[in-house]
């Protein structure tokens, strides 16, 4: 069976992506943040104390230099995340 990453509700894919690259911040990864090569213009809570990120992968931006378990590890947070959200709504 073919997978597809087609969003249930379009309108979630900005706070998705936001959640996505503070988790990257909160994990000290050097992404960039759409595209750009620092995190100190983006809307993160982490933003503006990391400022310009010089890492050992700073010529980089984006995702493709992370390893497969950097990568897990944000989208497995972001999961741990929208879980506890969903379980306080319940609540």
């Amino acid at each position: 069976m073919a997978r597809s990453n087609r969003k249930v509700v379009p309108e979630s894919r900005q706070m998705l992506d936001q959640m996505k690259y503070e988790i990257a911040a909160e994990f000290g990864l050097n992404v960039g943040y759409g595209g750009r090569g620092s995190l100190a213009g983006a809307d993160t809570e982490f933003g503006s104390e990391l400022g310009e990120i010089n890492h050992s992968y700073g010529q980089y931006k984006g995702w493709g230099h992370l390893t497969s378990r950097e990568n897990g590890s944000v989208g497995g947070e972001i999961t741990k995340r929208l879980i506890r959200q969903a379980e306080q709504h319940l609540l």
